[in-house]
């Protein structure tokens, strides 16, 4: 078993000096405080505010300033009112938000509405930027709230201030307000029987998404390993593992077979192998990063090198799952291990010095919260997560969501990529705990000190080739973020890719997309690195999805000569079939 992992409280306390008694005291009180504030640490945002409250008290000229923006944006509220009340249509002002582009919102009394709620943000906008003295981290988070109580306070999510709303209830003789209550309770029931999202009633694990043939080859405590069938008479060499992220099923890579990545890369000829994750419950709570490399990558690999014996191995790794195969191939090549042919990371960071707007919720207070409510529970609940990323995207994820289903009436259409992301996976507390605290808090993957089986490894020991892909609008891996990878390893055929889209359907793109775009730019020595915007001026623009221009340099990097498919499984080496793709783990509720 391993160790109990201690990380640091956030007021600086070392938790190892503290009794038993007190950690779990102190454990406790912060779990009951997150059933109260929803899981939000509340002393960064008080910080937040004072640090804000104090530098505008220190400069009179602040508050004179927005004192004068305030009365001059009540006045132009009032005379655009009077304007209004004349009975002339006027637009609330230029169409540069879409919720108020539509003719409806230039009629009295709605552009008056949305005028005085245009008018209000600004002065929100200017109160809360631009405050001199104020830490970096602070500013963020007093923006991070004024953007929630604004998208929360818009005109558009209420039925008697939206004239759409009102004319679609009008016209529909108020049915589609009978049809979103009845998707209100309907989520209400779900919510309290914890049943599956409606999506998954539409796409079926097996039967819809995760179709691609193959067999079960090996299982452990944490992975199955999914190898699968050969759609080629020959296929290329050297075969390709894939390590997907744990916070995620699988499937995202295989969806339906006219968005496969693994569909695309076993009809192209190539013998592919997937890691499935078990999806972890309390008794899982002490799985730590050192398990998930070696029951997952590792155990992985060994299983891969035995059935496609004397073959090197192209190596992929998606989100936390590149994270991870990073620290893998840098610990395999410490101890001279030779059996990786290529490195693929698709948007996964390994510097977490700029993580992007998640980076409002890494901080010592927020992950003892954290730690104390999975400490608990002995896992995070994948609905904790969600509600994360939610709030990141609160217009987009939760309020125009909401407006369409429980007042307008309507339901989006189900695809595919919805039902995967409604089938969310848990987190065990170690793993998650030092993966928060060890990568994303005190960056020790990027500084050479993040340790495997003890012993600190170096991302500069990746010497293989290597291929980075990240995605323009990518709310958990910003690509500058991702692109950090190139400063970090010693690759002389080093390739970045930036796509189109985001962290999801950025990378499941199929492989014709007409709305994709993609650049890459390939390094071919070890030293050279360049700024993310002199990349950008450099990189050739091609049109498309990615996953063709990634094909060829698998192509390049793999033996010119195709050989025989190798059989499924190799029970004389312990890895015989264990049952149909996708298996069991990725059923797992």
């Amino acid at each position: 078993m391993n160790p109990p992992y201690l990380p640091g409280s956030a007021d600086g306390t070392a938790v190892a000096d503290m009794t038993s008694q007190q950690l779990q005291l102190r454990r406790e009180l912060r779990a009951q405080l997150a059933v109260v504030t929803g899981g939000i640490a509340p002393d960064d945002f008080i910080a937040a505010w004072w640090d804000w409250y104090l530098n505008i008290l220190k400069r009179p000229q602040k508050p004179s300033a927005l004192a004068v923006a305030a009365l001059q944006g009540a006045l132009d509220t009032w005379q655009f009112a009077l304007q209004a009340a004349a009975g002339a249509p006027l637009a609330p002002s230029p169409p540069d938000d879409p919720r108020f582009a539509g003719e409806p919102w230039s009629a009295w009394p709605f552009n008056i509405y949305t005028r005085g709620y245009k008018n209000w943000a600004s002065w929100w906008q200017q109160a809360l930027t631009r405050v001199p003295g104020m830490a970096d981290k602070n500013a963020k988070l007093m923006s991070f709230m004024g953007g929630q109580l604004l998208d929360a306070a818009s005109p558009s999510n209420y039925l008697w201030t939206n004239p759409e709303l009102l004319e679609t209830t009008r016209a529909e003789s108020g049915q589609n307000l009978v049809r979103g209550f009845k998707h209100w309770a309907d989520d209400l029931q779900r919510m309290l029987k914890r049943g599956s999202p409606p999506e998954s009633e539409h796409f079926k694990v097996g039967v819809d998404v995760a179709v691609t043939p193959g067999k079960v080859v090996f299982r452990n405590r944490l992975i199955e390993l999914i190898q699968y069938a050969p759609q080629t008479p020959t296929v290329y060499a050297e075969p390709i593992l894939i390590t997907p992220a744990w916070i995620m099923k699988y499937y995202i890579l295989d969806l339906s077979p006219a968005n496969s990545l693994v569909a695309y890369l076993v009809a192209q000829g190539h013998t592919v192998f997937m890691i499935s994750w078990k999806n972890p419950n309390e008794a899982d709570r002490d799985l730590g990063m050192d398990d998930y490399l070696e029951l997952g990558l590792r155990a992985a690999l060994a299983a891969v090198s035995a059935i496609v014996p004397e073959r090197r191995i192209h190596a992929v790794g998606y989100c936390i799952g590149g994270t991870l195969l990073a620290i893998g191939a840098a610990a395999l090549a410490r101890d001279n291990d030779q059996g990786i042919a290529s490195v693929t990371t698709f948007a996964a960071q390994t510097d977490f010095s700029e993580p992007g707007e998640l980076s409002l919720f890494i901080s010592p207070s927020q992950l003892e919260m954290l730690e104390a409510v999975m400490h608990k529970q002995g896992v995070l609940d994948s609905d904790k997560m969600a509600a994360s990323f939610m709030m990141l995207r609160s217009r987009d994820l939760l309020w125009t969501p909401a407006v369409n289903k429980y007042l307008r009436g309507k339901l989006d259409t189900p695809s595919d990529l919805m039902a995967w992301n409604a089938d969310g996976t848990r987190m065990p507390w170690r793993m998650h705990t030092e993966y928060l605290h060890r990568l994303f808090l005190h960056n020790e993957l990027a500084r050479g000190q993040f340790p495997v089986a003890g012993q600190p490894i170096n991302l500069a020991a990746i010497t293989v080739p290597v291929f980075v892909v990240g995605t323009e609008t990518d709310h958990v891996a910003p690509w500058r973020s991702v692109y950090k990878t190139r400063a970090l390893t010693r690759s002389s055929d080093y390739t970045f890719l930036l796509t189109s889209g985001g962290h999801n359907a950025g990378i499941v793109s199929g492989p014709t997309h007409a709305r994709r775009r993609h650049r890459l730019l390939t390094w071919n020595d070890s030293a050279t690195t360049m700024s993310p915007e002199q990349w950008l001026e450099k990189a050739e623009m091609r049109a498309g999805s990615w996953w063709p221009s990634w094909l060829q340099w698998l192509r390049k990097h793999s033996a010119k000569d195709q050989v025989s498919p190798p059989a499924l499984g190799m029970a004389e080496r312990g890895y015989g079939i264990l049952g149909d793709a996708p298996g069991d783990y990725v059923r797992e509720k």
